[in-house]
């Protein structure tokens, strides 16, 4: 693996378990076992390769959802699906988590990736639901902007309730409900 490849994969995994602060430029070199010449020849400091590292979570996150959106099954199969997949539920979300970092979100350049990546997630999901409701799948009041919103909240709270509880079971039990509540949306 290249250097800048290790430097971006040590970043986004610091990144995740420490968070911007706690991601010190020698934690980042000693992780991709590069040196600081590297490092920066490559980026110009800390904050340009946190933002590479974080775009790459961004779209690595976007693939993974694209992955049971673009699939086959209703609306209410791909939305599932997108819920249900395998996560490291007790690590959080690599994107989410980066929300209550208070120097990323007093950095514009840091915030930018985590912001698009949730906007491209809840019109994605909008777009789904709008399906839903021209098949007939959901009735035509079902806001599909709030639905999408309300799905990613789930999912983002899910992450935390689970993160507090120390346990898988408060994601689960948030994700089961809102599953349970998108047939309701027919009725």
């Amino acid at each position: 693996m290249e250097t800048v490849e290790r430097l971006i994969r040590s970043t986004q995994e610091l990144l995740w378990e420490r968070g911007y602060v706690g991601t010190s430029p020698k934690a980042i070199q000693r992780a991709a076992d590069a040196g600081q010449g590297s490092m920066y020849h490559h980026f110009t400091g800390k904050a340009q390769l946190a933002r590479a590292a974080i775009e790459r979570s961004g779209a690595e996150l976007r693939e993974a959802a694209e992955d049971q959106f673009s699939g086959s099954g209703t609306a209410t199969e791909r939305i599932s699906g997108y819920l249900e997949r395998d996560r490291e539920v007790l690590r959080g979300c690599r994107i989410g988590r980066l929300t209550s970092d208070p120097d990323v979100m007093a950095d514009p350049e840091l915030r930018q990736p985590i912001d698009e990546t949730f906007t491209w997630l809840r019109a994605r999901l909008a777009e789904i639901v709008a399906e839903g409701k021209r098949n007939g799948e959901y009735p035509g009041s079902l806001d599909p902007e709030q639905t999408a919103a309300t799905i990613a909240a789930v999912l983002q709270g899910g992450y935390v309730l689970a993160r507090a509880a120390g346990s898988v079971e408060p994601f689960e039990l948030a994700v089961k409900g809102l599953i349970n509540l998108l047939p309701e949306a027919t009725k």
